[in-house]
């Protein structure tokens, strides 16, 4: 069965890579950075990438009624504010939260069978519980969808608990016509990867994640040989060169800090006054653990807990792109801030697997 799917707030396309892989079409992608968009471009040719503001595209000139079955992707967190005062005029009424209504909008134009929202947990404790209340309320009242409207449920997903080497936890959210439970469906989503897989939910160290990639070259370019682990081997590809695995040129002073940083150590270790906001800052990667949340900053020492397990550096892209679960043949252009930041705000194309064939599940069963 043929399942078109449109990805909003769509990045470099890590859902999309995952619901691709899970035999899923993507008809339709919408990213605002114009650079990001590119990199969205080269790696899903097939899909009609729109690099625009939402608020430019939400109407029904770009988008049709029951064009695609499933809309995927996730408003910025900064999509979802909502001052005190604002409450008792609404959600949709705050300017801040345009983001999220822009995304409302498409739903509602389109009015997919199921759409997932993925974001950082803390939506659902934002504003005391409210954020989150009125998304549910939003999307729940059949005033809004002609009598039809979408049951929401979510899950509080851990990344290393479906074989991801990251320490990353988000929610998903999932607006459904078709009754069923997301809970129950979880489970089920499991049992048949693992017939299927059963190395799949195994956890995966950082060691396990990067160790056959070479040294870093100027250009990013290495030959991969000898795919030593079940991850390595998930994520490989036909081309033996792969791309993107250059190292950031660190000043002597950052460098000689590194050299002093053992493995789980940080700048505490340093003995110098380092003003820090991130607890990880020069923190060096345990190769037998998985990694922290890679952020948009992975490349720079004092931006978390990044360094090389052995090596006086922080993490490459590549590296990076292995740890969020991109396959090798996935290549980012741009300049190095945009690729940083290309990959530290994708959703794990593992993950977006994942819930891609439980979603194929729910239309098949029903």
């Amino acid at each position: 069965m043929k399942i078109n799917t449109i990805d909003l707030f769509a990045g470099c396309g890590g859902f999309s890579c995952g619901f691709e892989k899970a035999g899923f079409n993507i008809i339709s992608a919408v990213e605002f950075d114009k650079n990001i968009a590119k990199s969205y471009e080269q790696n899903h040719k097939n899909v009609n990438v729109i690099a625009d503001d939402i608020k430019n595209v939400d109407n029904n000139e770009t988008f049709k009624l029951n064009s695609a079955d499933i809309i995927i992707g996730g408003p910025p967190c900064q999509g979802f504010s909502m001052a005190g005062a604002r409450i008792r005029n609404g959600f949709m009424d705050d300017p801040r939260n345009y983001l999220f209504k822009h995304y409302f909008n498409v739903v509602k134009i389109v009015r997919p069978k199921m759409f997932i929202l993925e974001n950082v947990k803390g939506i659902l404790t934002l504003k005391k519980g409210e954020i989150f209340k009125e998304i549910k309320k939003i999307f729940e009242d059949p005033n809004n969808f002609d009598g039809k409207p979408y049951k929401i449920q979510y899950k509080i997903v851990k990344a290393r608990e479906y074989g991801i080497p990251q320490n990353r936890e988000r929610v998903i959210i999932v607006g459904s016509l078709i009754d069923f439970d997301l809970t129950k469906e979880i489970q089920n989503t499991k049992n048949e990867i693992l017939n299927k897989s059963p190395s799949f939910f195994d956890k995966v160290s950082v060691w396990e994640a990067i160790s056959n990639l070479p040294s870093p070259t100027e250009d990013g370019n290495v030959e991969v040989v000898n795919f030593k682990s079940n991850y390595q081997q998930f994520l490989k590809s036909n081309d033996k060169i792969v791309q993107n695995h250059y190292k950031t040129n660190h000043n002597k002073t950052a460098i000689d800090r590194m050299k002093k940083i053992k493995i789980n150590e940080n700048y505490t270790s340093l003995n110098e006054n380092i003003k820090s906001i991130h607890s990880g800052s020069y923190g060096r990667l345990d190769p037998n653990g998985i990694a922290p949340t890679i952020t948009t900053r992975f490349d720079t020492p004092s931006g978390g807990r990044f360094i090389h397990p052995f090596e006086n550096r922080t993490l490459t892209a590549r590296e990076a792109a292995r740890i969020q679960s991109f396959p090798d043949d996935f290549v980012f252009y741009g300049t190095k801030s945009c690729v940083c930041k290309q990959i530290g705000n994708a959703v794990p194309p593992k993950l977006a697997y994942f819930f891609a064939i439980l979603i194929r599940r729910v239309l098949n069963e029903k």
